[in-house]
């Protein structure tokens, strides 16, 4: 014996593939013409060449994603950082400053030095 949510499970198999039948005959239907011969007045151009439509299709999106990829992961392994997923972050990071932390700089020296920090005047 079935139960009724079994049945209306059937059916809602049954008519998911009715739909996806009748959507596929009709997208055949609506291909038929794309074979169709080229028109008189149009041009009857040539084939593409298979090596030049990998070429344009594969080769040169993935030597792209190569370069980007490269471009992006090779800086930080050149110093040295980690590039994995969860790894930890850099904290107080000074990009292109010394290598020192803020306390190490060094102070002004005269009253004409511009090291140590802002000069702002009233």
């Amino acid at each position: 014996m079935t139960t009724p949510a079994l049945t209306s499970a059937r059916r809602l198999v049954r008519r998911a593939t009715t739909v996806t039948g009748l959507i596929a005959v009709l997208a055949l239907a609506l291909a038929a013409p794309a074979s169709a011969d080229v028109p008189e007045g149009w041009s009857d151009p040539k084939g593409v060449d298979p090596l030049h439509a990998l070429l344009v299709v594969f080769i040169i999106p993935a030597g792209l994603a190569l370069i980007i990829a490269a471009l992006t992961y090779l800086p930080p392994l050149l110093r040295g950082e980690s590039v994995k997923p969860g790894s930890p972050t850099i904290n107080n990071q000074w990009l292109g400053g010394p290598a020192k932390s803020a306390g190490e700089l060094a102070g002004p020296d005269g009253e004409q030095s511009q090291a140590g920090g802002a000069s702002a005047r009233w």
